[in-house]
């Protein structure tokens, strides 16, 4: 059985944070602002995941009421997510990520992140895809105003599984 799953996150940045994409830290002047670490593209990854099973959103899963979460790693949920998927018998096909900012610039972080992301689903590389885009300087991503991501995910589950 084959699942798709999609997930969208977006963040306004913020002073005095860093900037992490994909377990990432990303050189900028502002990071973004949330009750986690506002990792974007790890929230829409793990988003995606979750719907692909079924099982909710991420904060139904990790919910910004709970002081555990803040300022927490979003590596932390994805690699929960993770492993809860592979105890009920699913496995990752493959990760598209997109970035939509107007900046950072994310090409020089790219293979970085989509290292990073392969590491934590314990996939090979070439199962990972991220892109960015911009919005053509067009609404609060295009004025610099903060970034978004979306995922879309392929989860495979074995027959015994099903």
């Amino acid at each position: 059985m084959y699942r798709v799953g999609n997930g969208f996150d977006a963040h306004r940045f913020a002073e005095d944070r860093k900037l992490v994409l994909g377990g990432v830290v990303v050189e900028h002047g502002r990071g973004l602002l949330g009750h986690s670490d506002a990792d974007a593209l790890l929230h829409a990854l793990a988003d995606a995941m979750l719907g692909a099973a079924g099982w909710g959103d991420l904060g139904s899963h990790f919910p910004d009421s709970d002081p555990a979460w803040k300022d927490a790693s979003s590596t932390i949920f994805v690699r929960k997510i993770h492993d809860d998927l592979r105890a009920d018998g699913w496995s990752l096909v493959n990760a598209d990520l997109t970035v939509i900012a107007q900046e950072p610039k994310i090409a020089p972080y790219r293979e970085a992140i989509r290292s990073s992301i392969a590491t934590l689903l314990e996939v090979p590389v070439d199962r990972i895809s991220v892109k960015a885009t911009t919005t053509d300087r067009m609404g609060f991503l295009g004025r610099g105003e903060g970034i978004a991501a979306q995922a879309v995910v392929l989860l495979k589950r074995d027959a015994d599984g099903a």
